[in-house]
This record gives C-alpha cells, sequence and structure tokens, in this order.
C-alpha cells in the first residue's frame, strides 16, 4: 500500500464525505419529518387524511429512487417553467436540495409505515385506558402511546437511516460531489482503482458503523426512560 497515494487521495475524498454526510443528515430529519406526518396520517380517522398519506406513501415507495431523483433534478424545473414567474425561480433547485428532497421523501414513505406499525402494536388497553381518563386523542398519542411505539420504532428507524447513508451514493450520477463522484474523479484523473475504492469502503463503513453506534445509545436511552417513566406512574398509583 503506497501511503503517499493514500496522503494525496484521502483529503479530496473527505471532501466527498463531508458532502455525503450532509445530503445523509439533510435527508434523514426531512425523512423523519415525513415519516412521523405520513404515519400517523394513515392512523387518522379522516378519510381525506389517510388518503393523501397513503398517496405519498404509495407513490415514493412505489417508484425507483433514481428516477425521482432524476425528477426533482431536470423535470421540476421544467414544470415551474411552464407555470412562469415566480414558480420557475423557486422551482429551479441546486443539485444539494434536489438530492435531500429527492432521498427525504423516498425514506421518509418507508418511515411512514414504521411508524404506522409501531403505534398499532402498542397494546390496545393503554390507548382504553387513556379514554378512560377523557384524554383527547392528541393527548392520547403524545402521552401514552407515542412514547411506547418510539421504542419499536428505533431499531428500523436505524436500519433505513444505513440504507440512506448508501443510497446516498446516488447522487453522483447528477454530478454533485459526493464521497463516490469524488473517488470517480480521482480514477479517472490517476488511473488507480483498487486503492481508492478501497479508501471509499472504509469511509463509508466508518460513518455507517459511526450512526449505527449512535442510534444502539439511543435505543437505549429510549428503553430506558420509557421503564422510568413507568415506574414514576405505578408510584402515583400506588
Amino acid at each position: 500500500m503506497d501511503l503517499t497515494q493514500i496522503s494525496v487521495f484521502l483529503p479530496r475524498l473527505l471532501e466527498g464525505a463531508w458532502i455525503t454526510v450532509q445530503v445523509t443528515a439533510f435527508a434523514a430529519v426531512l425523512g423523519l419529518v415525513m415519516a412521523m406526518i405520513s404515519g400517523l396520517g394513515r392512523l387518522s380517522e379522516r378519510r381525506v387524511v389517510r388518503g393523501v398519506a397513503g398517496t405519498y406513501i404509495e407513490i415514493f415507495r412505489g417508484t425507483s429512487v433514481l428516477v425521482q431523483l432524476f425528477w426533482f433534478v431536470f423535470a421540476l424545473p421544467l414544470v415551474g417553467f411552464a407555470l412562469g414567474r415566480p414558480w420557475s425561480r423557486w422551482l429551479d433547485l441546486n443539485l444539494l436540495t434536489a438530492a435531500v428532497l429527492a432521498l427525504g421523501l423516498n425514506i421518509g414513505s418507508y418511515g411512514g409505515e414504521v411508524v404506522r406499525g409501531a403505534v398499532q402494536a402498542v397494546d390496545k388497553g393503554q390507548t382504553e385506558a387513556a379514554i378512560a381518563l377523557n384524554l383527547t386523542p392528541t393527548h392520547r398519542i403524545r402521552r401514552i402511546i407515542f412514547p411506547q411505539a418510539l421504542v419499536a420504532m428505533l431499531p428500523p428507524f436505524g436500519n433505513l437511516l444505513i440504507e440512506l447513508l448508501k443510497g446516498s451514493a446516488l447522487v453522483s450520477v447528477i454530478a454533485l460531489s459526493d464521497l463516490l463522484f469524488v473517488a470517480q474523479q480521482i480514477r479517472a484523473r490517476t488511473g488507480e482503482t483498487t486503492l481508492v475504492f478501497s479508501l471509499v469502503l472504509v469511509i463509508y463503513f466508518v460513518i455507517a458503523y459511526t450512526v449505527t453506534l449512535g442510534m444502539r445509545r439511543l435505543e437505549r436511552r429510549a428503553a430506558t426512560g420509557l421503564e422510568t417513566g413507568r415506574q414514576r406512574t405505578l408510584m402515583r398509583a400506588g
């Protein structure tokens, strides 16, 4: 292994890795918001809300994320142009924004099903007890159901976050200078393949492992917090 080449390639690859981290982080935030909205929307008593949430989930789960990425980059600006000002300016997105929207909305559609399943998995007796206490539907979700469902959501959310990180490599096809795009540039310029993509594998692994450790710690804290809350409730009841 040529340490000189590593010292030359690594700083440039880390610049690309920073773009990858930004795309993943921003898309994760958007995906979490959309997962909560769509997941709870699927459980709404209002048919219109359920329909809108279900349509969003089915569209983004049922189509390719690569096609969605191309749509936000190439098709959406044309829609804005057809609508005229000010839409043409608002819908002409930069590459980073388009990548975040495509990846975030896509992962959010999968997260929505995680939220719905976790909420439905909470013991029905909890809901009945909350109704007996005359809690409103909003308070039932926020104080009783959601804290318990959150513990069940975190492991699949961690898996989705890792999938999002790996899927972020797709942004290289729109010439966004992420880790993979930079690696391809270095390979084209130097002809070095094995070393460059070995470094890319290591960098992706380090980022993914860091995310995994963070999610495991969050899972433990959430489980501990839920157990503490239950003990306090029992003490008050006693």
